[in-house]
């Protein structure tokens, strides 16, 4: 009664705090009783929507109903446009991450194609870091396969090099490579092709990766035509070749509307346990991409926070439609606010509808179908995946069904030189963006035993500390029954009572059995344990190998590139920041070394010459 009476009083605080808001636009952002921040949203009238999460009479969905519960208290941001709420909206979701808001996946891991068009030979590369460097950037691509794929068909359509090589400062160093004699390389490394000829392939590549198949075959026909009129019939030939290879590639795809037609179709499949927002990318008249965002049933997924959703999409592409068809409503309010901020990204305001007829609307079922396929794999893949966790509870006799487990590996370079790695599986599923690395700094020498104590004493010191996501429900470690014994008896230190398993491994270094400090269990029995136990061993060695194998290739490059009259540490990491590379450092030209930070004229001219003397001395070399 005491818990009821308490919860009435705070919903009657919220609500009178909400009622006295200005019904001006604006953020606002609920917190917790640990005052974490657990919901942002925003409105144009922020006395009316704040007010209506707390009314006894308000008909909330459960997901809603859910988020509201854990309020203690919220603050509010006004703007002056809904423009700007809708903008700092997404901004305090990417800080906060709140629990019950959707998320887009971090631009930064999505990755784009990249061409350099500031440059006098042009290069087409893939890149995860979109800059204002002058390049042209397309994506980012939801599929990195795909990705590769695009890029390859790019390559050997249009005579694109794919060598590292720089020009013109590498042209006619060597001979040219086997995709020049193969006849999909334009081969600038041989100087028989000018800057401006190989500047104009990319007007084609351009337009091929916009989507706009019409206007590069277009380009290619008349070039085809010159060619032939001017009895270059080798060229025609050539020209002729790649009309048919992008023909035939355009026509694998799935043909969904007229050639000329560029939309983004959006569809919303939500239910009690789980939602789905699937975007087909129509370029041309066929589908050329597609993605799936799945969201767990505590995060609010409803047609009024797909606003934000989309704000945040069209804030990482490159590209957006004159046309998006939308298979759920958005308020004349919202769709204004929306299309105003898109068209400040764009320069143009497209056309935001949801089609109720016609062609478009069969566009928007059919994706709308996609979405609810998607859920309902989703859903199927839970409840296996929930089967498992119980299995293995049941097999580890643990009190609770591990939905947070935690893996940790040890990997060294050398005695100095140890790194701990640690992935995190929640509900049977790594998360990533949990995953830590641990420096080992007091062990001394190669000692997996101490090193996986040190590693694992940090992490069990910081079990309230949020950043490292929420305390492990079991422990699995790359090792025997010693290394369970040291942890344990850390454990007993710490006053810790979370199981720890090791994951005993067979003589082809897979995982054969778990062990304590005293038995070991088979898992063997149990396929889908097995299979769960054998992915999370070697994703923990996978990743725990890469983060000390990049510790050290940075402490190669630093030192590679220290050896340089005028760079030092500083200067070192700032040029490898810059260029994200050692090999883009060395094909960098004067101009691009200058504009890296604190790089002087002296310094630009001392790195162009360590380079180009090691390249010499190694092209004498018999």
């Amino acid at each position: 009664m005491a818990d009821t009476i308490k919860g009435e009083e705070l919903r009657a605080r919220l609500l009178e705090k909400a009622n006295s808001l200005p019904l001006r636009p604006g953020v606002y952002i609920m917190r917790d009783k640990n005052d974490k921040v657990i919901y942002v949203g925003k409105s144009r009238a922020l006395k009316n929507r704040v007010s209506q999460y707390f009314h006894e009479s308000a008909h909330h969905d459960e997901k809603t109903r859910r988020m509201v519960s854990n309020v203690y208290r919220f603050d509010y941001i006004l703007t002056d446009t809904e423009i700007e709420a809708l903008s700092l909206e997404n901004s305090l979701i990417k800080q906060y991450t709140p629990k019950y808001n959707i998320k887009l996946k971090d631009s930064k891991s999505y990755p784009y194609i990249k061409i350099t068009l500031n440059d006098p030979y042009p290069k087409i590369t893939v890149t995860r870091r979109r800059l204002a460097d002058g390049a042209k950037y397309f994506g980012p691509y939801s599929s990195i396969s795909a990705l590769y794929s695009i890029l390859g068909t790019v390559q050997k359509s249009f005579g694109i090099a794919s060598c590292n090589r720089t020009f013109p400062r590498d042209i006619g160093k060597e001979r040219p490579c086997l995709n020049h004699h193969l006849g999909i390389c334009s081969a600038p490394c041989t100087g028989e092709i000018s800057s401006e000829e190989y500047r104009a392939l990319f007007r084609e590549v351009i337009a091929f990766l916009r989507g706009s198949f019409k206007e590069c075959e277009q380009l290619l026909r008349e070039r085809m035509e010159y060619a032939s009129e001017n009895l270059m019939f080798e060229a025609a030939a050539k020209y002729r070749d790649r009309i048919e290879a992008l023909s035939k590639l355009w026509q694998r795809q799935k043909v969904v509307a007229s050639p000329d037609t560029e939309q983004d179709v959006f569809a919303l499949y939500t239910d009690e346990l789980c939602s789905c927002i699937s975007v087909f990318y129509i370029r041309g008249g066929v589908i050329a991409d597609s993605e799936h965002f799945l969201y767990p049933a505590e995060q609010i997924v409803t047609e009024e926070t797909m606003s934000a959703f989309l704000g945040e999409l069209y804030n990482i592409r490159e590209y957006v439609p004159r046309e998006i068809l939308l298979d759920f409503t958005l308020p004349d309010d919202e769709l204004e606010t929306l299309r105003a901020h898109i068209a400040s990204k764009a320069g143009y305001k497209p056309e935001i509808r949801t089609p109720e007829r016609g062609d478009r609307r069969k566009l928007c079922e059919m994706v709308y179908d996609n979405a609810k396929q998607q859920a309902l794999l989703y859903k199927a893949q839970n409840e296996k995946d929930n089967k498992t966790l119980v299995k293995l509870a049941s097999m580890l006799q643990l009190e609770v069904v591990p939905e947070r487990i935690e893996a940790y590996d040890i990997s060294n370079f050398g005695r100095d030189s140890i790194t701990a790695g640690m992935i995190v599986a929640e509900n049977a599923k790594l998360k990533k963006s949990d995953y830590r690395t641990f420096r080992i700094k007091t062990t001394d020498g190669i000692d997996d035993y101490g090193a996986m104590r040190e590693a694992l004493s940090r992490r069990l010191s910081h079990l309230a500390d949020e950043s490292f996501g929420a305390p492990p429900d079991l422990i699995l470690l790359d090792g025997g029954k010693g290394h369970v014994s040291v942890i344990r008896e850390l454990m007993d230190e710490l006053g810790c009572d979370i199981p720890v398993y090791g994951m005993v491994k067979d003589d082809f270094h897979k995982t054969r059995a778990l062990t304590d400090d005293e038995n070991e269990i088979s898992i063997a029995r149990e396929q889908s344990v097995f299979m769960f136990i054998y992915k999370l061993q070697e994703e923990v060695h996978r990743y725990t190998i890469t983060r000390m194998e990049n510790a050290k290739s940075k402490t190669l490059k630093h030192s590679s590139l220290e050896k340089i009259n005028g760079i030092g540490a500083i200067k070192a990491k700032a040029l490898l920041a810059h260029f994200g590379s050692l090999a883009a450092v060395k094909q960098a030209d004067r101009e691009a070394l200058l504009r890296a930070p604190g790089i002087s004229a002296a310094n630009a001219d001392a790195i162009i010459e360590y380079f180009s003397e090691r390249e010499n001395g190694e092209s004498g070399t018999s």
